[in-house]
């Protein structure tokens, strides 16, 4: 992910290779953007040739039963029209927040489902990813998040249902060693 104000640039240099600029909103602190901010910074993301979007989500609302306005906060997002991947914060929710949330990101258009917006929130664990993967519905995918530096730990998330992984260890990863940093 870059941030939104790096998306025309990085459309521009990588145009014709088929890597997707993927931005983020609402990210790192989530939860504090207001609907029409995060609907409209979408739009502007997407025509800046932005081809994905990761974005946070008001727990609070969830945790408030405000359930029509957590829905409509992920739809505006993906009415800009590009696959929106959505940071559910599962560490921070209780079982019942979590099925709500799985099925109102879901209902709202999610292309995929994160464990958390990052390693500060939850290393990401088996555990978690299958969580995702079980209650996904057909076309929606699962990104495992946060503090995956191994080799092992990526195969592992990848093997419990992942199909894209967010990490900041990428070259570590592939290349057998070990990643550094909080991400």
């Amino acid at each position: 992910m870059i941030p939104a104000s790096w998306t025309r640039l990085a459309s521009e240099v990588l145009k014709g290779t088929g890597i997707a600029v993927a931005s983020a909103l609402d990210f790192p602190t989530v939860g504090v953007m207001t609907s029409e901010g995060k609907a409209a910074e979408a739009r502007a993301i997407a025509a800046a040739g932005g081809g994905q979007i990761d974005m946070g989500v008001q727990i609070g609302w969830l945790r408030s039963g405000m359930e029509k306005e957590f829905h409509d906060d992920i739809a505006g997002v993906v009415a800009a029209g590009v696959p929106v991947k959505v940071m559910l914060e599962l560490p921070l929710l209780t079982p019942a927040e979590r099925e709500r949330a799985v099925e109102l990101a879901m209902d709202a258009g999610a292309a995929y489902l994160k464990n958390a917006s990052s390693g500060a929130v939850e290393v990401a664990e088996p555990d978690s990813v299958a969580y995702l993967a079980a209650r996904v519905r057909e076309g929606v995918k699962v990104k495992a998040s946060g503090g995956i530096k191994t080799r092992g730990q990526a195969r592992a998330l990848l093997e419990a249902g992942a199909s894209l992984l967010g990490t900041s260890s990428g070259v570590a990863i592939v290349s057998g060693g070990e990643g550094s940093g909080a991400y």
